[in-house]
């Protein structure tokens, strides 16, 4: 029997902005010193008993079900800001798989609680979310070739939704049950637009969240990849303002464009880390009126991301600094007699980052788990919802849903859900949570 493998870490250096203040770390029971190898083992133990070999013939036979959830689902729209309908709809379908208690809290996530048996334990935090990148409007039917499944949003992560549900599906067909209890939650707000939204509410608002001992979110396709360095970012929209006036009768007066551009050449300027990999982009420019019009107000939007708070902190002072300057010398170079050139920061985005050591109980069990299904483990840095509790010393991963896939965030958006494959990794998936939540063989 698994028995406390999940412990609360030493916080991440920086706190979730706009969300719960990080708690201090949980003291390391005596009896959880394990080494690895010892967690290996003891996981290993659970999978090899029937109750698990009857899980996973559990999804097997599940398998046509797991794909109507997939194709259910998909084909109701869940643009940013928009997941309410998909999210009702989920709702239902965990009620009617398990999950009685099903519910949706103030801001749309979808929380469920599978009971363990020992209450006093902390629960373990499962995840997958309902939004995707496409705005509405978009055209979501799902079109088959084969195996092959392909609409937008049905990798990331409509799979994941409906994987959650199998699991749900084949752990009580099996007779599984957990000491801890597993709370199940399809949250909202992943997404760029939506910055972590549900997961910022559920960890600020909800108790189960704020002492979880751990947390696993299920988003996308694939196996034996593990995230347990949540990459985070932060995301300005600079807006320059400046008098304005027509380019002919006005030439000479400061222009806010002249600024911006300074600003981007600026920033391309900075250095940055190999490790632990940093990186940022001048991802979109807006403004002006006409052709034959100094703009008045132009914007650029950046986005920062690192593996490390420091250097994203770094990055964004030197950022400030880049686009100070430029303004003063496009207030210097020209005429300020209709006004003067200014810049205001306003912010579009601020994922916190986050790190789960590879050698934590967690990361073990999911790597074991990943390498009993016959994949190859390997460890990803990845903005998921995990680098909310990441940062507040949540022991956190995100790893896949099983099958294959491709085209993530494009029209073209694929998965492969051949049963091997798929029932393969889902099976991997299963057995990760199991073995977190100290499954009772």
């Amino acid at each position: 029997m698994l028995t406390t493998l999940i412990l609360a870490l030493a916080a991440a250096s920086a706190p979730v902005a706009e969300s719960a203040a990080p708690r201090p770390p949980a003291p390391v029971p005596a009896s959880a010193a394990k080494a690895p190898g010892e967690l290996a083992r003891e996981l290993e133990r659970l999978l090899a008993s029937p109750r698990f070999a009857a899980a996973r013939e559990a999804l097997r036979a599940d398998h046509a079900r797991l794909v109507d959830d997939i194709v259910t689902l998909t084909e109701i729209p869940a643009p940013p800001f928009g997941e309410e309908v998909r999210g009702h709809a989920m709702a239902a379908m965990m009620r009617a798989g398990g999950l009685p208690d099903a519910a949706i809290d103030g801001i749309g996530n979808v929380i469920a609680t599978r009971r363990g048996t020992t209450p006093a334990l902390a629960p373990l935090i499962v995840a997958a979310h309902l939004d995707t990148v496409f705005p509405a409007g978009t055209d979501v039917k799902v079109r088959r070739e084969g195996t092959r499944l392909m609409a937008p949003g049905i990798g990331d992560d409509t799979l994941g939704l409906a994987v959650m549900l199998a699991m749900v599906r084949a752990m009580d067909k099996a007779g599984i049950r957990t000491e801890r209890d597993i709370v199940f939650i399809a949250n909202v707000g992943e997404e760029g637009p939506g910055d972590l939204r549900g997961m910022r509410h559920f960890f600020a608002q909800d108790p189960r969240a704020k002492q979880a001992a751990g947390f696993i979110t299920i988003d996308g396709a694939g196996a034996g990849w593990i995230t347990t360095r949540g990459v985070g970012s932060r995301r300005w929209r600079l807006v320059f303002d400046g008098p304005g006036g027509h380019s002919f009768d006005k030439f000479g007066i400061v222009n806010p464009l002249a600024a911006l551009a300074r600003t981007v050449t600026g920033l391309y300027g900075i250095p940055v880390p190999a490790q632990p990999r940093t990186t940022y982009s001048a991802s979109v420019v807006g403004g002006g009126t006409s052709v034959n019009t100094i703009p008045a107000q132009v914007f650029l939007d950046v986005d920062i991301r690192s593996e490390s708070p420091a250097e994203i902190d770094r990055i964004d002072t030197a950022l400030h600094a880049i686009a100070t300057a430029a303004v003063d010398e496009e207030n210097r170079a020209r005429s300020t007699d209709g006004g003067r050139i200014a810049v205001t920061f306003k912010p579009i985005g601020n994922r916190p980052a986050g790190t789960t050591p590879e050698t934590a109980p967690l990361a073990v069990i999911a790597a074991t788990a990943a390498r009993a299904a016959g994949f190859a483990p390997h460890f990803e840095p990845l903005s998921t919802d995990a680098n909310v509790p990441m940062n507040l010393g949540i022991p956190a991963i995100a790893i896949g849903a099983g099958g294959d896939g491709g085209g993530a965030h494009a029209p073209s958006e694929w998965i492969d859900v051949a049963e091997d494959a798929s029932v393969r990794g889902a099976a991997a998936a299963m057995a990760t949570v199991l073995g977190a939540a100290n499954a009772l063989p």
